[in-house]
């Protein structure tokens, strides 16, 4: 019965990190192009030190690897809004001056006249340079990734004047995870390292937003289902108090 209640407790102690993974998800239901991780795994091992060795402990794995799937679309008409087609990941400045990625197409210009996104990231030049707009001039994506600039006060038919070209890498052949600030690294690699576009050709929907493709509905039936089984770890141990 010892036995009994040392498993149910790990278990209990180990399926924090998914209630952890779970609420961060539901907390980013609506964060504009925010994806949701890989399920977390529970492997059990063998627990060493005296006293152990018939004892195995459930022990929760979990990388924070990103799930690419799209999210919602969200038309907004706004001209600095760009949708991240399929795999398509856009490169930014990190708080920490490093590259990283992300799905966040809400952009806007600061006070210094440079693309950022909503989070306050620095969008990058496909030179790996902050973009910067000159003051008043309308802006434009193409579906490619290059930004063009229109002169309002322009006499006659205001010409676009390309400006740079975004960022954007194929991300369908490499696997991504979390940093600490929210955005994108690749899997196993040092923080702020590039990588090779993939096959699939890098692409951009303007004028739109993409959701988050977490499933409110789904992410709230896995909050029910941990909580009936925290109650029935418990009972578990109540059970083997009581034998």
């Amino acid at each position: 019965m010892d036995r009994l209640a040392f498993n149910a407790a790990a278990s209990v102690n180990e399926q924090r990190i998914a209630r952890q993974v779970l609420a961060h998800e539901l907390a980013n239901v609506h964060t504009t192009g925010f994806k949701r991780s890989y399920e977390v795994v529970l492997q059990a091992y063998k627990a060493d030190g005296q006293g152990f060795d018939s004892r195995h402990q459930p022990q929760i794995v979990s990388k924070d690897q990103i799930q690419l799937k799209p999210g919602p679309l969200i038309a907004t008409g706004r001209d600095l809004d760009i949708l991240l087609n399929d795999s398509t990941v856009l490169g930014v400045n990190a708080p920490n001056g490093e590259t990283a990625f992300t799905r966040r197409g809400d952009l806007r210009l600061n006070n210094q006249g440079t693309l950022v996104n909503g989070a306050g990231h620095l969008v990058l030049s496909a030179d790996n340079n902050p973009i910067t707009i000159p003051v008043g001039f309308k802006v434009r994506f193409g579906s490619d990734g290059n930004v063009f600039a229109t002169d309002p006060t322009q006499p006659g038919v205001p010409q676009e004047v390309p400006i740079a070209q975004l960022f954007l890498r194929d991300a369908s052949e490499v696997r991504l995870e979390r940093r600490e600030d929210g955005l994108f690294k690749v899997l196993g690699q040092a923080s702020g390292t590039d990588f090779a576009t993939g096959q699939q050709p890098v692409g951009l929907t303007s004028q739109a937003l993409e959701s988050s493709n977490v499933n409110p509905m789904a992410a709230l039936v896995r909050l029910i289902d941990q909580s009936r089984m925290f109650e029935q770890q418990v009972r578990m141990i109540k059970e083997a108090k009581s034998n």
